[in-house]
């Protein structure tokens, strides 16, 4: 016995109205070598169709709605384009962790406080923070002083965007790296 795929094909939907689709009566026309102003729609079209152009309207809850006569698909390219800088130039913000543990000795603080200067230096944020195992909870203020110490060490680096807050059984600090000048 055979399978069918019921799989239906999605025609994707112009954000925009364009040419036959306009609905509207009377349009406010704007365009390159154009005179603006309120044309009834066939009139509109006529115009487009002239200059080989598409009839896109532009926005529909003006009144009356306005319609712009230019390349549809070459506006959607350079729409594509622009969206594309706009995100290539957003920033990634990632997040590094350090743990500690709340006796951490001397060699192993320095330890990760250089992993933590190579991470602020990189960019990235740094969520430090102290994890306390069993009965370990009830040495939070000495946990409280290492993520301290830690945030003087680091000062020139990067600045503390949350101060330390226990949750649970883990203390934790965020440290945002300064702006480069």
């Amino acid at each position: 016995m055979r399978r069918r795929h019921n799989s239906k094909r999605v025609v994707k939907e112009d954000q925009h109205k364009i040419n036959s689709k306009i609905r509207a009566e009377k349009i406010r026309l704007v365009g390159d070598n154009i005179e603006v102003g309120i044309y009834v729609t066939k009139d509109a079209l006529a115009i487009a169709d002239e200059q080989g152009l598409d009839l896109v309207e532009i926005s529909p809850k003006a009144d009356p709605p306005v319609c712009k006569v230019m390349d549809y698909k070459k506006f959607l390219y350079e729409q594509k384009k622009r969206d594309k800088a706009l995100k290539s130039k957003a920033t990634k913000v990632t997040i590094k962790e350090i743990r500690f543990g709340p006796q951490t000795d001397d060699h192993d603080y320095e330890f990760k406080k250089k992993h933590a200067e190579k991470f602020l230096k990189d960019g990235a944020k740094l969520k430090a923070f102290v994890f306390f195992k069993g009965r370990s909870i009830i040495f939070k203020e000495q946990g409280q002083i290492l993520l301290l110490r830690l945030a003087q060490d680091l000062e020139e680096l990067g600045k503390v965007e949350q101060m330390p807050r226990l949750e649970g059984k883990r203390m934790t600090m965020f440290i945002a790296p300064k702006k480069v000048k």
